[in-house]
């Protein structure tokens, strides 16, 4: 039986309220204990749309009171390449395509922010899903972080020293793989989605756990894994 994780993109100072406290309050509704990506020091334009929220480092500390999980999530979202990475969801990044140091800085600063707030996570995950072979390194030389969540994959895999959590689907839907994480983003939720989320969750909320109860020590990927990448990949390009 599969395993679900939801995650939520895009919590940062500058987001829509309203929004993020309906998705909070449904989730406790139903018990569903989400992964949650912070922008450290968001400086995306596309956030400005947003007033800024005071209380927003108390509603993490919340969050993490009511057993959320937190991942540093990029460090100001700011794209500058056009580069997909190990993982080309998308042809645009904060992170794939810069040199090293660069990369570096950016895990130094974010982690330093994160820190300042009391907020220790050993969870990564990019903006666009997209990040290189010197993201890893950075992370590496500049935190303790040790689990990323992206990429394509039946369950939780072990490589170049990190757990990678596959993430898999923009909505919740039924899905054959054995962990299955859907990607949510509040700041742009229609009330259509909300509507969606909520019929699946009525009866499906027992599948979903807490992101750190899939983690599986060191599996390495599989054949089945790796098929199931290159097909994604194929029919994504088409």
């Amino acid at each position: 039986m599969s395993k679900y994780i939801l995650r939520l993109d895009d919590a940062c100072e500058k987001m829509d309220i309203e929004k993020w406290d309906r998705m909070e309050q449904l989730l406790d509704k139903y018990g569903v204990k989400p992964l949650v990506g912070v922008i450290p020091h968001c400086d995306d334009p596309m956030m400005d749309d947003y007033p800024v929220d005071s209380n927003f480092w108390s509603k993490v500390a919340n969050w993490i009171n009511k057993d959320w999980s937190i991942a540093m999530h990029g460090y100001n979202h700011v794209y500058s390449t056009d580069c997909g990475g190990i993982n080309p969801i998308n042809k645009r990044s904060e992170f794939a395509g810069e040199p090293l140091e660069v990369q570096k800085e950016k895990i130094r600063k974010g982690i330093s922010i994160m820190r300042e707030h009391g907020i220790n996570s050993k969870i990564f995950f990019a903006p666009s899903h997209t990040f290189d072979k010197n993201t890893l390194l950075a992370l590496k030389a500049e935190s303790d972080i040790n689990i990323i969540s992206d990429t394509i994959a039946n369950d939780v895999y072990y490589q170049d020293d990190f757990q990678f959590v596959p993430q898999q689907s923009g909505r919740v839907r039924k899905l054959p793989f054995k962990v299955v994480t859907f990607c949510y983003h509040p700041n742009t939720m229609k009330t259509a989605d909300f509507v969606y989320l909520e019929q699946f969750l009525e009866k499906n909320a027992t599948l979903f756990t807490k992101f750190e109860l899939i983690l599986n020590g060191k599996r390495k990927l599989s054949i089945f894994d790796k098929v199931l990448k290159k097909i994604y990949f194929l029919r994504k390009g088409k």
